[in-house]
């Protein structure tokens, strides 16, 4: 079965930074990039974390996105907020629903704060 319109039901928000003189040195700083996209976010399951060797304090996400020529260049070194989290961005691939129609990002955040 396929992924549908209907399963994008998330909104996220990618976020790029930029690096700014705050007067002392350059700093990071994290800004929204483009417009808030419809996602699908499946956390991977605490076996799938096991089996990956992770333990501490964090969930684990794919957000699938609908493949644009904006979602293509989200990479590694973005963000995507969601639900109020920033997640990191660890990997982006294909999507197994069908060549070029969308795009799983691979994201982990903080869940101890």
């Amino acid at each position: 079965m396929g992924m549908s319109g209907s399963k994008l039901d998330r909104q996220i928000q990618v976020r790029r930074y930029t690096e700014e003189d705050d007067g002392y040195g350059m700093v990071k700083v994290w800004a929204d990039h483009g417009d808030p996209i419809s996602a699908h976010r499946a956390d991977v399951s605490d076996g799938e974390k096991f089996a990956a060797a992770q333990v501490q304090a964090t969930v684990t996400t794919r957000f699938t996105v609908r493949s644009s020529a904006f979602t293509r260049d989200i990479n590694p070194r973005d963000r995507i907020k969601a639900d109020g989290q920033d997640f990191n961005i660890s990997g982006a691939k294909e999507s197994k629903e069908g060549r070029l129609q969308f795009i799983e990002f691979t994201c982990s955040a903080r869940n101890d704060q």
